[in-house]
């Protein structure tokens, strides 16, 4: 049985199109009898949305974002910044980083 962190609300508001994701967690450490260590592990395509920007202006017209806080997502693997906020590790995104919504 798996149990799932609680998760602190973090203090952080992205600029204009940028989302703040919580990556998920890699499931397995051990595969067939063998420990993988951390760097060898590849990064998560997937996460939970935790701030999002006011969206980015085109035109003198602020454009909404698409997604809100609490979506599962699907980002690029090799998009965005990780960065560590009050002792957790996220990544910051542009919106157009996004891949899809996972519902």
């Amino acid at each position: 049985m798996a149990t799932t962190k609680a998760r602190p609300k973090l203090k952080i508001q992205p600029l204009e199109d940028r989302v703040v994701i919580w990556p998920d967690e890699e499931g397995e450490s051990m595969r067939g009898g063998l420990y993988i260590p951390d760097t060898a592990k590849e990064k998560p395509t997937q996460g939970e949305v935790v701030a999002v920007g006011p969206g980015r202006v085109e035109k003198g017209d602020r454009i909404p974002m698409e997604v809100k806080v609490g979506d599962k997502v699907l980002y690029g693997k090799y998009s965005g910044t990780n960065i560590t906020v009050d002792g957790e590790e996220v990544v910051i995104v542009k919106a157009s980083d996004i891949l899809a919504r996972i519902s």
